[in-house]
């Protein structure tokens, strides 16, 4: 059974993390994503972090379902032959950095006059415009300029602290990859295509204000000073390791409660609603760990499972790939490479009944599809050995 984006054709000129991901999720969903690399180099993951067999666990966990063409797109003839792939496809992806493009030769109105309906995205750090548009950019940079290292901390009064994976990055790439769905859907319909901006800024402050920039909703009642949510976060230490308990209702509340042995809490004026048990959380987080820790984890799940209160334990990495649930959810599946040899992944975490998405091969070697894809689009074997002669294509 074909994926959902069968049919579709993707040219991806992005490397790295806010670009890749995005257009593994719609490789994974059937599109024939065509990965451009610079020869001899390749994307910068190939060569990032812990490896077997000379593939990166970056790599092949952001591209896999693609296939890799290397082209040298400072090449006239490189041009020229990204040129006629992009005819071929519905969708460019980048993330350069602003302007890049344009000076290649690869911008929008470049390939919008090889395919008049072509939908191209651009991904960036901060946008086309602004004092800091030309920015050098990494996720950390962005999540302290939007503000997530500040929630992260607890307050303004706390210090700053990043959250340790990279978010900006990762949702980036999930923002973008909706972004081109929507796209190709108003291709579908109108015949025409667009130029699709969007900024590792943009999605990361879309991201806070669905949760986190209430004080800063009401215009003109801005809240100047951001009190602490609480003074800990909700994990709590238990006898053996640490959990998390989320009481949100007046119900969780109460069977906390009594299945702790402290039903006078109830009657607690401070925690009588839910305003006021947010209003005096530091009280009630400070409670709560302490009948937490004295009890061993196991212990605790198994009594607070029974009353209905929220709770899950704190897994390490190593543990995740072993729980039950996520072993019940099949969302992690194995796969033999060619190259990088046994690997274990996660599966596309959106589930369709009738287009299920499939796993049509691994990550692929740098420039392994070269050959295939410019046969693909016109070129003859001469054409192709020319092109490989003047190095402009490897």
């Amino acid at each position: 059974m074909a994926g959902p984006l069968d049919g579709i054709r993707i040219l991806d000129l992005s490397a790295v993390i806010s670009g890749p991901f995005g257009t593994m999720i719609l490789a994974d969903q059937g599109a024939d994503v065509i990965k451009v690399e610079t020869p001899g180099v390749g994307d910068f993951t190939r060569h990032a972090g812990n490896k077997q067999n000379g593939m990166s666990a970056s790599f092949l966990n952001n591209n896999r379902n693609k296939r890799s063409v290397a082209i040298d797109l400072k090449s006239a003839d490189g041009v020229a032959a990204l040129k006629q792939i992009a005819a071929t496809c519905h969708a460019v992806v980048q993330n350069f950095r602003p302007g890049v493009v344009e000076r290649l030769g690869v911008g929008y109105e470049d390939l919008k006059a090889v395919r008049d309906d072509i939908v191209y995205v651009s991904i960036s750090g901060f946008g086309e415009r602004g004092p800091w548009a030309d920015k050098p950019v990494y996720d950390p940079i962005v999540q302290a300029l939007s503000g997530l290292a500040s929630v992260q901390g607890g307050s303004d009064k706390q210090r700053p602290r990043l959250i340790r994976t990279i978010v900006p990055d990762k949702l980036t790439a999930v923002t973008a990859s909706q972004a081109i769905t929507a796209a190709l859907l108003a291709q579908a319909r109108t015949g025409t295509g667009q130029h699709v901006r969007l900024s590792m800024l943009d999605s990361v402050l879309a991201f806070l204000w669905s949760s986190d920039m209430g004080a800063q909703t009401y215009v003109g009642k801005e809240v100047t000073q951001q009190r602490a949510a609480s003074f800990i976060d909700l994990i709590y230490e238990t006898k053996d390791g640490h959990m998390s308990v989320a009481v949100m209702t007046n119900a969780q509340w109460q069977a906390f409660c009594k299945v702790m042995d402290h039903p006078e809490w109830i009657e607690d004026e401070r925690f009588a609603t839910t305003e006021l048990r947010d209003l005096n959380i530091d009280a009630r987080l400070e409670l709560i760990q302490s009948v937490l820790i004295d009890r061993t984890t196991d212990d605790l799940l198994a009594t607070l499972d029974a009353a209905g209160v929220p709770c899950a334990p704190v897994l390490h990495r190593k543990d995740v790939i072993e729980h039950p649930q996520v072993l019940a959810a099949d969302v992690l599946r194995e796969h033999d490479h060619p190259v990088a040899g046994l690997l274990r992944q996660t599966r596309t975490a959106a589930r369709f009944s009738g287009t299920e998405p499939e796993y049509r091969h691994g990550a692929p070697e740098l420039g392994a599809h070269t050959d295939e894809v410019l046969a693909e689009v016109g070129l003859s074997a001469d054409e192709i050995a020319r092109l490989r002669a003047s190095k402009a294509v490897a």
